[in-house]
């Protein structure tokens, strides 16, 4: 590995996250309400997601502010109250929009990665 080539892909791999981490936070809530913690340790264990609470918590504000989230208080059984994040419907129809996008997207950005380009002729 050439020197930098550490830091080229750690940037190239928060870039990814940001692009995709708000649908990934959605596609947690499809089922069910989930408090931060849960969001961030559900993140930390696909590995390739794994963020801090200093990303998650203004994600998840500006998810409520946009109502593509709305929020609960629950009593907790080992600590304090939790606040819940839950989809609204404009939430549901965005992820909904995201997984229809998605396949297309992934498939174009494979295609480009796996395919040599085309040569264009000899330009050195």
């Amino acid at each position: 590995m050439e020197p930098g080539d550490s830091t080229k892909q750690a940037r190239a791999a928060a870039q990814l996250r940001k692009g995709v981490m708000e649908y990934c936070v959605l596609a947690l809530m499809r089922d069910r309400p989930r408090y931060g913690v849960e969001l961030l340790q559900a993140l930390e264990d696909s590995g390739a997601l794994a963020t801090s609470q200093g990303t998650v918590y203004p994600l998840l504000s500006r998810l409520r502010r946009d109502d593509l989230v709305t929020t609960t208080w629950q009593e907790s059984a080992s600590g304090p109250p939790r606040r819940y994040y839950a989809l609204t419907d404009s939430g549901r129809a965005a992820l909904d929009e995201f997984t229809r996008v998605w396949p297309g997207f992934r498939d174009a950005v494979d295609a480009f990665l796996s395919t040599p380009p085309p040569s264009t002729g000899d330009h050195a």
